[in-house]
């Protein structure tokens, strides 16, 4: 996405911000519209695949209960995606804390599945998922912002809470590894 356009979208975001302040509610379901699809890509992508949806609406949930609190120092979009990020470390903690409590027989042990299984299709997407399953958490994470969401460097340290200089660090690893594990 070029600056021009994200220039443009960001402005778009604002004026729909103000106008659902001001009591439009079409405004709150274009900005749903508009940024839901890429919030379940980036929380696919985080690895959750059954609780997207109520993800997705537990982030615009948020947001618009926040909204005031939206400094615009960031995109929007950069904001929903620190949010759901935020909702998805919290509910792993507390499946954490949930299963710690209750003993799992091994035999029922659930294995962690790549989120890209069964989503994309195709010898090619495949090889990719195995690669990104070799992917840190973070590197996954700063590596789908940045080729699905096109997001910038200081964007995504933004959403995964870290600085510039590491998201490049993570996206060139990120890179470096599916690289080597393709080429294999």
């Amino acid at each position: 996405m070029t600056d021009a356009i994200r220039s443009r979208d960001e402005r778009g975001d604002l004026e729909l911000i103000d106008a659902w302040r001001a009591g439009d509610e079409r405004a709150a379901t274009l900005l749903v519209s508009r940024h839901a699809p890429a919030v379940a890509r980036f929380v696919v992508s985080c690895g959750e695949r059954e609780e997207v949806d109520e993800l997705v609406q537990d982030t615009f949930v948020r947001a618009f209960g926040a909204l005031d609190g939206f400094r615009a120092d960031s995109s929007l979009r950069t904001w929903l995606f620190t949010i759901a990020r935020r909702l998805l470390l919290d509910r792993r903690r507390a499946d954490r804390r949930r299963r710690d409590r209750v003993q799992i027989d091994e035999a029922d042990a659930v294995t962690e599945v790549d989120a890209l299984d069964g989503v994309v299709a195709g010898e090619t997407e495949r090889r990719i998922g195995q690669a990104m399953a070799r992917l840190s958490p973070k590197q996954r994470e700063v590596f789908t912002l940045r080729v699905t969401e096109g997001l910038t460097y200081k964007d995504i340290a933004d959403v995964v809470g870290t600085t510039e200089g590491a998201a490049r660090v993570h996206y060139h690893n990120a890179v470096q590894t599916i690289k080597e594990f393709l080429d294999d």
